[in-house]
């Protein structure tokens, strides 16, 4: 697993255009759909909380998601 592997985790964990989760909200769903992948990925396993958050910036720079409240991420397409 990598970084790039987390963004359409991102987008699945939040569903729809409009939708909002708080981080630890969405960090909790990857856990529970990809606990076995994450487990298995070596060093990333340590770094993938921290690595979600980079993906999440890659969103948005791509235009897909939007921080605006901190700690509060929407989808945006």
């Amino acid at each position: 697993m990598t970084r790039e592997d987390l963004k359409p985790l991102i987008l699945q964990a939040l569903g729809s255009p409009g939708n909002k989760a708080k981080i630890a909200k969405i960090a909790k769903f990857i856990w529970d759909h990809h606990e076995r992948d994450l487990r298995s990925s070596g060093d990333f396993f340590y770094t993938w909380q921290y690595d979600m958050r980079w993906a999440g910036d890659s969103l948005v720079k791509e235009g897909k998601l939007d921080k605006g409240r901190v700690g509060m991420w929407e989808r945006l397409r």
